[in-house]
């Protein structure tokens, strides 16, 4: 089984703070709503070594969904990749995010890694205990400053060290 790395936009590649000049301004077009979005070109290349050398799966883990591949996709040199969808939204019964429950239904029982901003010791509760899972990494992401060399290597040392990577 490949692990799964999972991937927020918001917060993660699309960072709330003021941007450093190695990102890029898009202004993005769903439905009737435009978007701003700062993206770092080089997180695409950053993303699919990690995932090429620990053998895992890139998938969005986002509520842009499928907006996703057409949008952020393109613009970090991504391609597609798999999407987790995220409705119905459930209401939290244990503080978990609206996210959580549909991660774990995704990730089954592969293992993975989640970058995310709102992940959070609740949501590690949810699914260690509710959910019964344990071959899992939420790397919770500073919605400043967004996805850095240091999560990617965490990431990388979880999935090298606990021998679920396939690349190793």
């Amino acid at each position: 089984m490949r692990p799964l790395l999972l991937l927020d936009v918001d917060g993660v590649l699309n960072p709330m703070g003021r941007p450093t000049p190695d990102f890029r301004r898009y202004r993005c077009t769903i439905g009737a709503e435009v978007y701003t979005v700062h993206l770092n070109p080089r997180h695409g290349r950053r993303l699919l070594d990690l995932a090429i050398t620990t053998g895992s799966e890139l998938v969005w883990a986002t509520t842009w969904e499928h907006h996703a591949n057409e949008w952020i996709a393109p613009r970090i040199g991504l391609p597609a990749l798999p999407v987790i969808t995220m409705g119905p939204v459930v209401s939290s019964e244990h503080g978990e995010m609206f996210k959580t429950p549909h991660v774990a239904a995704y990730a089954g029982r592969r293992p993975f890694v989640w970058f995310d901003d709102q992940v959070w010791a609740e949501d590690e509760e949810y699914l260690r205990v509710r959910q019964g899972l344990s071959d899992f990494l939420l790397v919770h992401v500073d919605p400043v400053r967004g996805l850095t060399s240091r999560h990617l290597g965490m990431a990388h040392e979880w999935l090298t060290l606990t021998g679920f990577s396939q690349g190793s």
